[in-house]
């Protein structure tokens, strides 16, 4: 194999480390959730399973999952009630931050259930053994269609997060701007009650033949 060979599944390997694979523990009757943040119209898929400790008997009741993958809106992309393992696949519709939320039913005594959970976006989430077939293309001409994709979505990931940065600093002048305001308007007030007050004050002396 050439270095250029050897450089290219490199750099593809490191890019492809994009997908989140993890393992957690979860207490019964409590949730847990997992954000990712998903520009708009990228593929997204995720996997999930309860980790059976007894391989060959059936999961108890007291180990099932309700699972809510839901967008920054509040929209629902994947829900289900009492499972021991699913998937998910769609394409954002809205970007931002995506939630995946894992809720263990209430049991006594309570319980302790292991998680597997792996979620890809954009150039990870694509199956390209599916690719390699329907295209009918040669090892290497793939692995350089895997990299043009990579460098487009890490493209459009820069063009994503400069958006995102200048929102923030809209949002961010914006709040300064509406806080000096308030500090203006706050002294205004404090200006206007001190005079009104001294008005009263010498008011005051006045009728008492003070002054």
């Amino acid at each position: 194999m050439s270095k250029s060979n050897l450089l290219m599944i490199t750099t593809l390997g490191l890019i492809f480390t994009i997908a989140e694979s993890m393992r957690f523990d979860l207490q019964s009757g409590h949730t847990k959730c997992i954000s990712e943040d998903i520009m708009n119209n990228a593929v997204t898929v995720g996997k999930y399973n309860v980790v059976n400790p007894n391989e060959g008997y059936p999961l108890p009741v007291s180990h099932k999952l309700t699972v809510r993958v839901a967008s920054p809106y509040g929209n629902n992309y994947h829900h289900r009630v009492n499972v021991d393992s699913g998937n998910f696949a769609f394409t954002a519709a809205e970007a931002g931050d995506y939630t995946t939320c894992f809720s263990a039913a209430d049991h006594e005594p309570e319980t302790k259930l292991a998680i597997e959970f792996e979620w890809k976006t954009g150039v990870a989430a694509k199956d390209w053994s599916k690719i390699a077939k329907k295209e009918k293309v040669e090892v290497m001409e793939l692995e350089l269609k895997k990299l043009l994709d990579a460098v487009k979505s890490i493209h459009e990931e820069m063009n994503y997060l400069r958006g995102r940065e200048e929102e923030m600093q809209h949002l961010n002048q914006s709040t300064n701007s509406k806080m000096a305001g308030l500090s203006f308007l706050s002294i205004v007030v404090c200006l206007s009650v001190a005079g009104l007050q001294l008005w009263h004050l010498k008011s005051y002396f006045e009728r008492k033949k003070l002054l």
